[in-house]
C-alpha cells in the first residue's frame, strides 16, 4: 500500500513539474477536483458493472474487425500530435505547431490544464483495469505501461473529448464530424482492454468540467480568438474558388456525388447544389485543356472538383458500414467492402479538398456522347488505372489485363482515349493519379496543406 501512494505521489509530481515547466491556464489547486465531481466507478456484482463487463466482451468482437482494430492502435498513442492528427481529419485543415501556432497554441496549452484533473481521481479510486481483471493482454500492446495505474477516469478520452470541444469552438460548422470521431476515440479504449465503459462515459463529463473551467481564463479566451482568427485566415475559402462553369464554358457538368448514382447510392454530404468549384488556378489551366481538347473533337465532362471535407467523411462512415452493398454491382463488384480502407479506395482525406483536383473525361464535341473509356468513373479496381492494358508513359497498348481479378480488359481504341484526356491534362499544369484515370491534380496547387470545408454551392 504504501509503494501505492509513493507511486502515485511520484506521479502527481511528474505531472505538477511538467505543467510548471510549460504554461497552463490553471494549476491543479484552481481546478474542479474530481473525486468530488465524479461517482465511484461501479462496484462487482452491480448491474453497471455487469454492463461494463458486456461491452469488454463487445470491445473483443469489434476487434475483428481489421480497419477498426488499426484504429484503435492509432488512437491508443499518447502524444497530442497523434490526438490531433486523427482529429483534424474532420476540422478542415491540418494543425501543426508549425504551420497553424495560435491553434496548436490554445489547444496544447488547454489540453495541458485539463490533463492534471485526471491524476487525483486514479489515486483515489485506483481502480483496476479490465485487461488486468480478466487477466488478458491489450490489443494495443500498452499492458507494461498501464499495469497498476488507476484506470478511472481514461486519460485518453478526456484529451480526445476536450479536443473536439476546442476544435469545434474554433470551427463550428464541423463540430458534427468532430465529435464524432472523439466519440469512437473513447470508445477505442474499450476495443483496446485499456477501460470499462463507465471510465470512458465519467471521462467525456470530466472533460466537459474542465472545458468549463477554461472559460474563466482570460487568457483562454485571448488565445481561443488567436486561434478562430487564424482558421479564418487561412481557411480562406469561397473567394479564392470560382465555378468552372465561368471559366470554362465549354464544359459539361454530370455531378455525380449531388445525385444518387455514385458508389454510395445517395446524395453526398456538402454537395448541395450540382455545381462544380476549382481554385482560380486550377480552372485557368482547365481553360487551356478545353481549348486543347476542343481543338481535337471533343468536350471535357466534370464528375467532380472541389470535395469538402465533410463529403469525405460521408464517404469514411458509409465504408464502415459492411451492411451497405447498395451500389456494389455497379461500382465495387469484385470487392469486399471490408477492403476498401485498407486498399486506399476510401481515405480520411482528399485531394479534391484542397480544391486544385478534378475527376474528368471527354465528350464528342458534336453529338455529345461519352468517348468510350473502357470503364465506368469511381470503378472500385484495377481496371481503372492508367497503366491498365498499356503504358501511359509511351502511350503504347500492351493488351495485358493480368491485374483485372475478372480477366477484364479495354481495347485499343478505349485505351487511346484514355491517353487523349491524360496527355492533354499533363500538357497543361496537371499530375496524373496512378489509380484513376480521370483524376488529376494542378501540380503547383496553390493549397498543398489547407483540407476546405464550405459546401458545394
Amino acid at each position: 500500500m504504501r509503494l501505492y501512494f509513493v507511486a502515485i505521489l511520484s506521479l502527481l509530481g511528474s505531472v505538477l513539474a511538467w505543467s510548471q515547466e510549460k504554461p497552463v491556464y490553471f494549476t491543479t489547486e484552481q481546478l474542479p477536483d474530481l473525486v468530488k465531481c465524479l461517482p465511484a466507478p461501479p462496484e462487482k456484482g452491480t448491474p453497471a458493472f455487469k454492463l461494463d463487463v458486456q461491452r469488454y466482451n463487445w470491445g473483443k468482437q469489434e476487434r475483428k474487425d481489421p480497419a477498426r482494430a488499426e484504429m484503435a492502435r492509432r488512437d491508443a498513442v499518447w502524444t497530442y500530435e497523434a490526438l490531433l492528427d486523427e482529429l483534424d481529419d474532420n476540422f478542415g485543415m491540418a494543425v501543426s505547431e508549425e504551420k497553424t501556432p495560435a491553434i496548436w497554441n490554445v489547444l496544447e496549452r488547454s489540453l495541458r490544464t485539463v490533463d492534471q484533473i485526471r491524476v487525483a481521481p486514479k489515486a483515489w479510486f485506483h481502480r483496476i483495469r479490465p485487461f488486468e481483471y480478466f487477466k488478458e493482454t491489450t490489443l494495443t500492446g500498452e499492458d507494461d505501461v498501464l499495469r497498476g495505474e488507476g484506470s478511472y477516469p481514461s486519460g485518453h478520452t478526456i484529451r480526445s473529448w476536450l479536443a473536439a470541444m476546442l476544435l469545434s469552438e474554433v470551427n463550428p460548422a464541423v463540430a458534427d464530424y468532430v465529435y464524432s470521431r472523439a466519440w469512437e476515440y473513447g470508445n477505442s479504449r474499450v476495443i483496446a482492454g485499456a477501460h470499462w465503459q463507465s471510465d470512458v462515459d465519467a471521462s467525456r463529463v470530466a472533460a466537459s468540467i474542465g472545458f468549463a473551467s477554461l472559460q474563466a481564463s482570460p487568457e483562454f479566451q485571448e488565445d481561443m480568438a488567436a486561434a478562430r482568427e487564424e482558421f479564418s485566415r487561412l481557411s480562406i475559402g469561397r473567394d479564392y474558388f470560382v465555378k468552372i462553369t465561368e471559366v470554362v464554358p465549354d464544359v459539361v457538368l454530370e455531378i455525380r456525388y449531388f445525385s444518387t448514382y455514385n458508389f454510395v447510392g445517395s446524395r453526398v454530404d456538402g454537395y448541395e447544389e450540382p455545381t462544380a468549384l476549382l481554385t482560380k488556378e486550377a480552372a485557368d489551366s482547365l481553360k487551356a485543356v478545353s481549348d486543347d481538347v476542343k481543338a481535337q473533337g471533343y468536350r471535357l465532362k466534370i464528375y467532380d472538383a472541389y470535395r469538402p471535407q465533410k463529403a469525405v467523411s460521408h464517404f469514411v462512415r458509409w465504408a464502415a458500414d459492411r451492411s451497405d452493398t447498395l451500389m456494389k454491382k455497379a461500382f465495387y463488384p469484385d470487392l469486399d467492402k471490408s477492403v476498401l480502407f485498407e486498399q486506399e479506395y476510401i481515405m480520411e482525406k482528399s485531394g479534391h479538398s484542397r480544391g486544385s483536383t478534378v475527376d474528368l473525361t471527354l465528350i464528342d464535341g458534336i453529338t455529345g456522347k461519352d468517348i468510350d473509356m473502357g470503364g465506368t468513373f469511381d470503378w472500385f479496381g484495377p481496371e481503372s488505372h492508367p497503366d491498365f492494358c498499356g503504358n501511359p508513359d509511351t502511350g503504347e497498348y500492351n493488351g495485358d489485363n493480368h491485374k483485372s481479378p475478372a480477366s477484364r480488359s479495354i481495347t485499343p481504341e478505349q485505351f487511346a482515349n484514355r491517353m487523349v484526356l491524360r496527355e492533354a491534362m499533363l500538357r497543361h499544369g496537371f499530375k496524373a493519379l496512378d489509380s484513376e484515370w480521370w483524376h488529376f491534380t494542378l501540380r503547383d496547387e496553390p493549397f498543398p496543406d489547407t483540407y476546405f470545408t464550405f459546401p458545394v454551392e
